[in-house]
């Protein structure tokens, strides 16, 4: 049972959507950071020195009666919130990711298509007479010596 399990592990497929998970997490957490640190504070400085993690709704008061100033605050007094900054980055987070990987889907489609090649132009033909593959620019079948040009082929 180990042998098929290594067996299976080790098969191309397996191994590659494992780097793919890896290096996809390790994308997220980047995409994340970008997110949080670049994007949203000078969109939260043109809107007026908005912080979004700081963006929420109290649905129930926690042990401290609030108003919180932050959702720190919020969550370590035990209130209940739906953290609308916060979903608001997420968002922004999945769409930079599904552009990214839209991107790099279009570009292999590309470079697939490329690979597919036009069939190439045709080196031979037939002989109108005996029916043997002769080449392309002939005038005169090499095996019936019948003359190409008179019978239009």
């Amino acid at each position: 049972m180990i042998k098929e399990f290594k067996e299976f592990v080790m098969r191309g497929n397996v191994v590659d959507m494992a780097v793919g998970i890896i290096i996809g997490a390790a994308f997220g957490t980047i995409v994340k950071s970008l997110v949080a640190d670049v994007i949203m504070p000078p969109i939260g400085l043109l809107l007026g020195n908005v912080d979004f993690n700081n963006i929420f709704s109290v649905l129930k008061v926690g042990e401290t009666a609030g108003p919180y100033a932050t959702l720190a605050d919020a969550q370590a007094a035990g209130a209940v919130t739906v953290n609308w900054g916060v979903f608001i980055m997420t968002i922004i987070s999945f769409l930079i990711v599904a552009f990214a990987i839209f991107m790099l889907i279009r570009s292999l489609n590309r470079m697939k298509r490329e690979e597919e090649e036009a069939p190439a132009e045709p080196t031979t033909k037939e002989c109108p007479f005996c029916l043997n593959e002769i080449p392309i620019k002939a005038t005169r079948c090499g095996f019936c010596t019948s003359e190409l040009s008179a019978a239009g082929a």
